[in-house]
């Protein structure tokens, strides 16, 4: 079975759950397999890293954990709010992404 997700990478996204609700942010990447994402800003967890040659000091850094797809909700391109969306098939048989609440193309 074909994973099929509503969400892909650069869309703007809002979070509906969790201790971020309520923040908006782009989606960097997309993990298909595990139904998660990764959201910036969003899910912020601290990371001990050692000394190396890209991080020569080591210590702790702050970076983005996953977030399943099901808190996440598109955001409408012309209210800015949650949106669900629909998939429309053009006269020349290309799909694209509508948003339910506005009719409006998500790019």
């Amino acid at each position: 079975m074909k994973n099929k997700l509503h969400i892909k990478k650069n869309d703007s996204v809002i979070v509906l759950a969790g201790n971020d609700k309520g923040k908006k942010g782009k989606v960097l990447k997309v993990i298909v397999d595990k139904r998660r994402a990764i959201v910036e800003g969003v899910n912020m967890v601290s990371r001990h890293t050692k000394p190396s040659a890209k991080n020569p000091q080591g210590g702790i850094v702050k970076q983005e954990a996953s977030i399943d797809i099901s808190n996440l909700s598109l955001i409408d391109p012309k209210s800015g709010k949650a949106t669900r969306i629909a998939i429309k098939v053009t006269e020349d048989g290309k799909k694209i992404r509508v948003a339910k609440k506005s009719g409006e193309e998500i790019k």
